[in-house]
Order: structure tokens, then sequence, then C-alpha cells
């Protein structure tokens, strides 16, 4: 018993770091096994679990916070649903009628209008959107039901009963899939797309911004100015056409990427579907240019006033050497607005990537929702409208918090 004390502790002083870096990496060794190594699902699975074990244990410390921001994303989800079904309504368009085509009868398309609800009142139509889409809903309690929404029973109530379930986002009316299989599908392509233009973002920001602020008023510091001005000033979908036109079609023979392609082909040979990554290349430079001007820009102006600070001058005076006055005193002071911003702007890129993915029919939630656009495809309109309304939210509760742990002048209370 006295000989294992030191080992005790020992592991008591075991640093919390490695620690925490010694879980995640066996959660994602577990994760890489269930997933039968599949490498980018993996990675965004732990991501995933972690994230929500974070915001597990941050609910339990600070519910009120989480409590009120969640009201406030509810009621945002709420009005968003409400003002799409409303533009449905009132649309002069019948989607009953684009299922079947021109020549389609006029019974089948009042048959097909009963049967997707498009005949009720606009009020019975958003009350029975959001009991498909509510996690706990009221259903009649028949075998229909049970295997079309694949609930947990919670209570009878006479021929209905109350149920747990995902939230139901119906089916496609042009293919008939299910919106959230096809949601599934998409959602990750531009997830990768959207990561991939934020970390390209901040690296390239980051580094430009600085540079720029230690070379203030110099040749460097104005072009920085400048191209970051014009870049931040163009839309993504402009920038996508001409990266598209001049490194896919002029240059393509020979950088070797192609003007349009998505993230995913299947094999010729194998069947199998398989990764194109040099067609993430193109999306994520386009996509990339915005965040690039703006962390530029806010790196700089950041850094110049760190440097001014009565702290780094003290340094300076001390002796400390260039490198740990400038990155590790000034910079470490600096990021904290830039990483909050580039945590609020990943919202936005997803947002972003709507657009760019039309223009290199890059495919994912972007080019899904406008194709479901051009077909009048309500449930995927809808289903991914609220997706992207749901993230926003999260993204938004996320920045909030990591801006209180990396300010520790900010409380979330």
């Amino acid at each position: 018993m006295i000989a294992t004390l030191p080992k005790l502790k020992t592991i008591k002083k075991l640093n919390p770091a490695i620690l925490k870096s010694g879980i995640t990496a066996l959660l994602f060794f577990v994760v890489l096994i269930w997933r039968k190594f599949d490498l980018v699902g993996s990675a965004l699975t732990t991501v995933g679990i972690l994230a929500c074990i974070s915001l597990i244990f941050f609910s339990i410390k600070h519910p009120a916070f989480v409590a009120k921001r969640l009201g406030y994303g509810l009621v945002v989800i709420l009005l968003v649903t409400l003002i799409i079904l409303s533009i449905i309504y009132l649309a002069p368009v019948d989607p009953a009628q684009l299922t079947f085509g021109q020549n389609a009868d006029a019974a089948m398309v009042e048959q097909k209008q009963k049967e997707i609800g498009l005949d009720k009142p606009l009020s019975t139509q958003f009350r029975l959107y959001l009991n498909d889409i509510s996690p706990v809903s009221i259903h009649a309690n028949t075998d229909y039901n049970a295997e079309k929404y694949s609930y947990f029973k919670l209570l009878p109530l006479g021929e209905k009963v109350l149920a747990l379930k995902t939230p139901y986002l119906r089916e496609s009316f042009q293919s008939g899939r299910k919106v959230s299989e096809m949601l599934i599908e998409a959602v990750p392509q531009t997830f990768i797309l959207a990561a991939t233009a934020m970390f390209f973002g901040v690296l390239i920001g980051v580094i430009l911004g600085i540079i720029a602020s230690l070379k203030q008023y110099s040749w460097f510091d104005n072009m920085a100015v400048i191209t970051s001005t014009l870049g931040y000033s163009l839309p993504s979908y402009v920038t996508g056409i001409i990266i598209a036109i001049i490194f896919g079609y002029y240059l393509g023979p020979y950088t070797g990427l192609n003007l349009q392609g998505g993230l995913t082909d299947i094999d010729n040979f194998t069947g199998e579907r398989v990764f194109v990554w040099k067609n993430l290349i193109l999306p994520a430079i386009a996509l990339g240019i915005r965040p690039i001007a703006l962390i530029t820009q806010l790196t700089r102006s950041s850094m110049l006033d760190v440097l001014n600070e009565d702290y780094i001058r003290t340094a300076k005076a001390k002796g400390l050497s260039f490198y740990k006055t400038v990155f590790k005193h000034a910079l470490r002071n600096a990021l904290n607005p830039v990483l909050t911003a580039a945590s609020g702007w990943f919202a936005s890129l997803l947002a972003g990537a709507f657009f760019v993915e039309k223009v290199f029919n890059f495919n994912g939630l972007g080019l899904l929702t406008i194709n479901a656009l051009v077909d009048y495809d309500l449930p995927v309109v809808l289903g991914s409208v609220l997706f992207a309304a749901f993230v926003f939210v999260i993204i938004n509760i996320l920045v909030d918090v990591f801006y209180a742990v990396l300010d520790p002048r900010v409380t979330v209370d």
C-alpha cells in the first residue's frame, strides 16, 4: 500500500492538456473503427462529440445563459419557418403541378395537393410542419406513422401518442427521398469546403496582418490594405467565376484543376465513391478570399494597438528578443478579437458557399438548395434553410462562449 502512494501522486500531477489530448486521441480511434476507417467522417464525428460534451458541461455551469440563448435561437427558427412557408404559400406556383409536369391530370394534381397538405390554410401547414420537425410531438397512433416517423412512444393519448423522435423533414417532391438523407450527404461536403476556406483564411490573413503591422506605412503595408479592401468588396460568386475561368478553363491543362466538379465521384472501375480532393482547391480559394481580407485587416489593426501598449515597450526596454516580444506577448493578446471574428465568420461561409457551390457545381448543401429552389422542391428548401438557421444559432452561442473564455474581462453572466 505504501509503495503505491508515489504512483498516485504522479498521476495526480498529470498535465491536464496531455490528459485531454489522450482522451481526444482515444475517442478518435474508437470513432475511426466505428466508421470503418473513414478519416474525414471520423474527424467530423469526433469534433461533434467533443463540442456536444463541452456544451453540456458549460450548460451545467451556466444554465441561465444557455437557456436564454437557446430561447433566442428557437424564436429565430420559428420565424424562419413561418417566413419560408408564407413565401411558398403566397407564391403563384403549384408544387403539385410541377411534380407531375405540364400534362398532369387535374384529379392527380388535387390528390397530390391533399397528400402534401397544400390545400390547407397557412396556419394549419405551419402547425403540422412544426409537429413534424419537433423532437417531441403528437401523432396518430398507427403503424404507418410509427414506420414513417420512427418514433419512441412516451405517453398514449387515446387514438394519438406523445412521441420522441428525430426531426422529420419530410420527403422530396422530385425524388421521393427523405430530406434528412439528402442533407446527410450534402452537409459534410459544405462543411469541409467552409473549414478549408477558413483554415487558409486564418493562416494567410494572420501572417499578412502581422507583417503589415510590423512594416507600417511601407509598400507591403499599403499593398496589404488595398488588396484586402478589394478582396472583401468582391462577392464570393464573382471571385468564384473569375477563378474558375482563369485557373479552371484557360489554365486548366497546366494546373490540372477541373472547371467544375464535386468533392466525391464514382470510380468507373470499382463503382465505389472516392474523394476528388483537387476539386476542393478552387472553391476553397474563392470562398476564402473574403476571410483572408477581413482577418488581414483585423490582425493588422489589433497588432498595431497591442504594439503601442505600455507592457510591450517595457518588454523591449528590458531587452527581450524580437521573437519573444512579438510572438509571445503581442500576438497572443492581439489574436483574441481575430479568433472571435473567425469563429463567427465560419457561419457566414456556410451561407456564402451556396453561390460558390453553384459556380463550381460542387455537390454540397448550397447546390442542393439552389436546385431545389429551381425545381420548387419545398421540403428540401425548408430543410436546407432550417439547417442553415440552426447552424447560425449554435455557432453564435459557441462564439459568445469562446469570447468569454478568451477574454477574462467578459463574463457569460
